[in-house]
């Protein structure tokens, strides 16, 4: 993963990496565990991981939101694994939570920052009333550069 600062960094076609790129003269996202940009490599194959949410292994899910948090990005790396990728191939988070306040940032800060360490993708949060399920209250879906 390769690191920028610059408002103007574009990728090289040769580089296989992502490129982050936090432009200086934008507020610095990543206190708040995301990204401005990132910049794919040139012909690079995509996935795109469905939403994770915080259903465990047989599918139950806690009513605790922190849990379900955690749950979901464990999930997610178990998603990452079966396609033989790593969290530093993550270009793209979207992010849904129902009831969203500002409290639930923390949270999420904390998992993001866990999971990606310094690589952090970009991500766009969706405050959502509800999701799919009715005790769901967290879900993360990834776009996931393969090579």
């Amino acid at each position: 993963m390769t690191m920028g600062v610059s408002a103007a960094t574009t990728a090289n076609e040769n580089d296989r990496e992502l490129t982050i790129v936090n432009p200086q003269n934008l507020y610095d996202p990543t206190p708040n565990g995301y990204s401005t940009a990132v910049i794919m490599p040139r012909n690079a194959r995509i996935a795109y991981i469905s939403g994770q949410g915080g259903q465990d292994g047989m599918g139950a899910l806690s009513p605790d939101f922190a849990v379900q948090v955690k749950q979901a990005y464990a999930n997610l790396r178990t998603a990452l694994d079966g396609i033989g990728a790593k969290p530093d191939q993550v270009a793209k988070l979207t992010v849904f939570v129902v009831d969203h306040d500002m409290s639930k940032l923390e949270v999420l800060t904390k998992n993001v920052k866990e999971m990606f360490g310094e690589a952090l993708p970009a991500q766009t949060l969706v405050p959502v009333p509800k999701l799919a399920i009715d005790p769901m209250l967290f879900e993360v879906e990834a776009v996931v550069v393969l090579d």
